[in-house]
């Protein structure tokens, strides 16, 4: 990531990657075997990864100038609550490969809207590539250990609620609408967490923010394992939605706090990386005990303890200081 900010300012980074996002989404329509499935998925991860550290550096740079910080930081992955709920709409009445399509037509007039309206910012645009990128200041990981290794935890639990909590509901009986409408709720409680967390984000410099949102998704992790009763599940997935994308933004809160400007894209860059580590191991690892005895259940009370631990972790980290 600072190379590429090094050469183009966050907005071009940020665009990108949207562009190419959208493109790999219609492909994805066309795929006809694994073998291709798995290179568009590993493409769309550059370059989604370009625009998560794109859009995160944006938000950054202008939580400075528009208070409350907190506030604006946590709009921008609550914004991610959105798509959850177009998707929502969007994908079901349609084939799959129109649905593919249609994500991708989406996407793509997202990615122009926010081009856009970006650039006729000068609080945000900047006509050349930042300097201060350039000179390549050194992010410090081993002061974020213990941030870094929660982020890591964070990675391996939440991802394996989101990829199987629909399979684990179904084996339940959960009615048909029920499930259908889990991921609307899960996009409503991302928007509202926008707010819900603004005032955390900015008063508390150090790991205690992640630390609280991952113990609040520990529980929400095990609510359905507890219970398929509608109200447990609907209560699973609100307050799943309302914390899962905070803490993300928890952590380009930390890098604001308490790195210089010039290392923020490294910053933010390092907990993508590790975040990245934390999706590619946990669905595996959480798949392979839920084939075993206890079945999905045993699969999410792995990932809940996972949180548990990223909770733990996070609790650990403090401010940093002099860096």
């Amino acid at each position: 990531a600072p190379r590429w900010f090094a050469r183009r300012d966050a907005l071009g980074v940020l665009t990108a990657g949207g562009l190419a996002t959208a493109v790999i989404l219609a492909a994805h329509a066309f795929a006809a075997g694994d073998a291709a499935l798995y290179a568009l998925r590993t493409v769309a991860g550059v370059a989604s990864a370009a625009t998560f550290v794109g859009g995160g550096l944006l938000a950054a740079r202008l939580s400075v100038r528009a208070p409350p910080p907190g506030l604006v930081v946590g709009l921008y992955y609550g914004g991610a609550g959105l798509g959850i709920l177009g998707a929502t709409a969007l994908v079901p009445p349609l084939p799959w490969r129109a649905a593919w399509l249609a994500l991708g037509v989406v996407s793509l007039a997202c990615t122009l809207v926010t081009w856009g309206v970006t650039r006729a910012s000068p609080t945000l645009v900047r006509t050349a590539p930042d300097a201060s990128v350039g000179e390549r200041v050194r992010v410090p990981w081993a002061p974020m250990a213990m941030l870094l290794a929660g982020y890591l935890m964070f990675g391996f639990g939440y991802i394996g609620y989101m990829t199987f909590i629909v399979t684990l509901l179904r084996e339940q009986g959960l009615a048909p609408p029920w499930v259908a409408a889990f991921f609307g709720r899960l996009g409503a409680g991302v928007v509202a967490s926008s707010w819900l967390w603004a005032g955390l984000l900015q008063r508390r410099r150090g790991g205690q923010p992640l630390a609280l949102l991952c113990a609040l998704l520990a529980a929400a992790t095990l609510l359905p394992v507890v219970s398929a009763r509608p109200a447990v599940v609907a209560l699973s997935c609100a307050l799943f939605g309302c914390t899962f994308l905070s803490v993300v933004a928890a952590t380009t809160a930390f890098v604001r706090h308490n790195l210089p400007a010039p290392a923020w894209a490294g910053g933010i860059g390092a907990f993508t990386i590790v975040f990245a580590l934390g999706q590619i191991l946990g669905p595996s690892l959480s798949g392979r005990l839920a084939d075993g005895p206890g079945g999905l259940a045993r699969g999410f009370v792995f990932s809940a303890i996972a949180l548990g631990l990223g909770a733990l972790f996070g609790s650990r980290q403090r401010p940093l200081r002099n860096v």
